[in-house]
């Protein structure tokens, strides 16, 4: 239902650049009808969850590993999807290990690219949860992409344009999903997920810190209290020339990239702009805080492009509060960028706490409040 699709001699095998789809016609003209509509099928996907400019970061940072990671998430969804009823089968070659039901693509991408760097001949079999065998590092390795992912021609849209193709492929999901529900098959839940109600995590990082780092020195009129105005009173809001520290703790496990690092940062500084905290401090951590920067308030004009994020390793946020408590930091509020794939829990916070979750909306923190942001909306 979204852009067009060609049949054209001077592609190879498949393509698409998130809104079209080329098929090579030799390529067709090779397959089965079940192996065309595993093709089709996997092309929609790529679509569907806007990948090239979703995980535009990763491709940036490793372009075959980006390749692969989107396709094992893919490939393993529509062969599962169809398991019993016969009506695709997959490509010699392509990227399948069980290995990865149920993983987000950014998870793949870390756990691939960690494979990388090891010795090719340290892999052995890892038995997954279904009692099926995941593949070798070597067997892994061989496994390669079956089609193109044009990424440079989804950078060629303009803001206007992704932003008009991002409402297109949202609303013929929906379309595809009631009509779904009226032949009686319920749809997906993968399908289902995409059509939850999305919250802007602008408004609510802005709502956070204006509520937990907005002090009552004085009050006035010109900013009235939100919090009351659903009742029909106009009351006014506390200000405050100055507040406490404000600490944003970054994950750099490698998840976030340097698009969503940016946006993020500029986001926090424009608020502060307003509440005026005494300081920011910026705390870069995986296993543990690997850099901790702090700017007072004049000082915020340049912290984006000035900001030099440090990490790499795991992921375990008992690191931040473990330091803050070390150093005796204790800020008025905290807001953590995580993608939520930690271990060892979630810390141990004695100030209220955000998490903002990237692209993980099964990650559910035991403390504090929590908004979900995918990496797409960070534009």
């Amino acid at each position: 239902m979204v852009g067009k699709r060609e049949v054209r001699d001077d592609i190879p095998t498949a393509c698409t650049n998130g809104r079209d789809e080329f098929y090579g016609r030799a390529f067709v003209d090779s397959l089965t009808d079940a192996q065309l509509r595993f093709v089709i099928l996997h092309e929609c996907y790529h679509k569907m969850y806007k990948h090239l400019t979703t995980w535009h970061h990763l491709w940036l940072r490793c372009a075959m590993t980006a390749n692969r990671a989107m396709d094992y998430v893919i490939n393993i969804q529509i062969l599962d999807a169809h398991k019993d009823d016969g009506f695709v089968d997959g490509i010699d070659g392509m990227c399948y290990d069980t290995k990865y039901r149920g993983w987000a693509t950014p998870k793949v991408f870390n756990d691939i690219y960690q494979q990388q760097q090891q010795d090719n001949g340290s892999g052995g079999n890892e038995s997954t949860g279904d009692g099926q065998q995941s593949s070798s590092s070597s067997q892994q390795s061989s496994q390669q992409p079956f089609d193109e992912h044009d990424w440079e021609g989804a950078q060629e849209m303009t803001d206007e344009e992704q932003k008009e193709l991002s409402k297109e492929i949202d609303d013929a999901i929906r379309q595809g999903a009631i009509s779904a529900g009226k032949m009686g098959s319920g749809g997906e839940r993968t399908v289902a997920d995409l059509l939850e109600p999305q919250v802007d995590w602008r408004e609510v990082l802005r709502e956070y810190i204006t509520t937990h780092c907005s002090g009552s020195d004085y009050a006035t009129y010109n900013r009235p209290n939100r919090r009351r105005l659903h009742t029909g009173m106009y009351l006014p809001s506390g200000i405050s020339e100055q507040v406490d520290e404000l600490v944003v703790a970054i994950d750099t496990s490698g998840s976030i990239g340097q698009r969503e690092l940016s946006v993020f940062l500029s986001e926090i500084k424009s608020i502060c702009e307003t509440v005026h905290p005494k300081c920011l401090r910026v705390l870069y951590w995986d296993t543990e805080v690997c850099r901790d920067e702090k700017y007072e308030m004049h000082e915020l004009h340049d912290m984006v492009e000035s900001t030099k994020p440090e990490g790499g390793g795991g992921t375990d946020v008992n690191c931040v509060t473990s330091y803050m408590a070390e150093n005796n930091i204790s800020p008025q509020a905290s807001i953590v960028l995580t993608d939520g794939y930690l271990y060892g829990g979630w810390g141990s916070w004695s100030n209220p706490v955000l998490w903002c979750i990237l692209d993980n909306r099964s990650a559910t923190p035991n403390c504090g409040s929590t908004v979900h942001v995918k990496s797409g909306d960070m534009i």
